[in-house]
């Protein structure tokens, strides 16, 4: 009997040796969960026996039981390296299509070959769908799926509005509309560029040229004149601004006809201002071009093979006229081209956007977290991996930063949260049991021989 207790103790001390041993070699796997090494004493007595008197048989590992306290969090320079601060697990995949879930907190996630979020092994990062506006769709495993970086973002989208907003100088000299030339800066005030995109994503420069006529300033209002060209091309209006002006200098006004802003065949449109700086209106507006493409009518100045019927809507949005200098404060235009990535960005809720080098931001999925009535109860499988059993309960998915949902940390790994001082402290104490334990034994044995050479 004395054997067989010196035997489990022996047994034990071997389990909590390995348990520890364990714990220390992963001290810097990324994502590991420390083991703790749990036993029972072993008793066995029957109805009649007296239990005043009964000795144990011994001791027994109940369970190796893991421990899913938070480790540190180490940052990184990488944006697809993630950690959750908080309860939860990522989900992955072995397959695109399977539903045979793993779950970790491993989350050095890269992307594979054909641009799928993938781990270390090559599992794929499992994700709820969104829609344009970020927001999950659906919330629950059997709609995860995996999420892909698109190297482009979608098709060209050709020009057709634009803004400006801006100030112009009151103090400004007058020139001559009609005497206006593009390629002399001496007969224009100011001028502003934006980048606009035909049908097929190329871009083009639209200029926009301002001149403050003479004698433009009576009863309270001054006007100014504005001409564009698109790659220093004359882009006609649809229609020739008119503005007022007191020809004579005799305190009346004379109205002007489209001819006062014409230069040479540019048609100008013109902007109207009170003794306050303040915008009155736009004439024509909002300002529409004829066709940009190449053709009778046409502006000519975009290539063969686009959409010769592009047109554009120009306007003005509450530019001002102050003693200041001409500054731009908005310039803006709904066109885009074809946009290469430049930057994948995870927030604190989980949410995967994508930024193309055409400025737009595309919300790609959201990262799921799933998280279980006991963890302890999960079935490791390596690569510091689980799945779900009947001890641990079914995965419920939920999204970061809700309910006991943890927040996600983007450039951030989370350590193991092995403690390696108390292991060391542990293994210690494993082997003084150990040592007793082989003691015991020892003696035992030395009484069995000497009962056995009694004569």
């Amino acid at each position: 009997m004395s054997f067989n207790i010196a035997l489990s103790g022996i047994a034990a001390a071997q389990k909590d040796l390995n348990t520890t041993a364990n714990n220390i070699a992963n001290v810097n796997s990324i994502g590991f969960k420390e083991s703790r090494a749990e036993f029972a004493d072993v008793y066995a007595n029957s109805i009649f026996a007296n239990g005043k008197t009964a000795v144990g048989g011994g001791v027994t590992t109940s369970q190796i039981a893991q421990q899913f306290h938070q480790g540190s969090l180490q940052f990184t320079n990488n944006a697809l390296d993630l950690a959750i601060n908080g309860g939860g697990f990522f989900v992955t995949s072995s397959e695109l299509e399977a539903k045979d879930h793993s779950f970790t907190r491993a989350g050095a996630f890269k992307v594979n070959s054909a641009d799928y979020l993938v781990d270390s092994q090559g599992n794929y990062l499992q994700t709820f769908p969104v829609d344009k506006d970020g927001n999950s769709t659906s919330v629950s495993l059997t709609t995860t799926k995996p999420v892909r970086i698109p190297d482009t973002a979608g098709s060209p989208q050709k020009t057709e509005n634009i803004g400006i907003q801006m100030n112009l100088n009151a103090a400004d000299s007058s020139l001559d509309p009609a005497l206006f030339d593009a390629n002399d800066r001496d007969t224009y005030n100011n001028s502003t560029a934006v980048t606009m995109y035909d049908s097929l994503g190329e871009p083009h420069i639209l200029t926009t040229y301002f001149v403050r006529p003479p004698n433009a300033a009576y009863i309270g209002e001054s006007n100014w004149v504005a001409f564009y060209a698109v790659d220093g091309q004359r882009v006609d209006l649809a229609e020739a601004g008119t503005y007022d002006q007191d020809d004579n200098g005799d305190g009346v006004a004379n109205v002007r006809s489209t001819a006062a802003v014409t230069a040479g065949g540019w048609k100008g449109a013109v902007i109207k201002f009170n003794d306050t700086g303040a915008h009155i209106a736009t004439n024509p507006d909002p300002i529409l071009t004829v066709p940009l493409g190449v053709g009778v009518g046409s502006a000519n100045v975009l290539g063969p093979g686009t959409d010769g019927s592009q047109t554009l809507t120009i306007a003005f949005n509450n530019p001002t006229q102050y003693a200041s200098t001409f500054e731009v404060t908005e310039l803006n235009q709904d066109g885009t081209t074809v946009g290469r990535l430049t930057n994948v960005e995870v927030g604190a809720d989980g949410l995967i956007n994508a930024s193309y080098s055409n400025g737009t931001t595309v919300a790609l999925a959201r990262v799921a977290l799933a998280r279980f009535a006991n963890e302890q109860g999960l079935t490791q499988v390596g690569n510091t991996s689980w799945k779900a059993s009947q001890d641990s309960g079914q995965a419920l998915a939920g999204e970061a930063n809700s309910g006991t949902f943890g927040s996600i940390r983007s450039s951030a790994l989370e350590q193991s949260n092995v403690d390696l001082t108390t292991q060391l402290v542990n293994l210690i104490s494993a082997q003084r049991n150990f040592q007793a334990s082989s003691r015991t034994l020892e003696v035992n044995n030395t009484l069995q021989q000497t009962i056995l050479q009694i004569r």
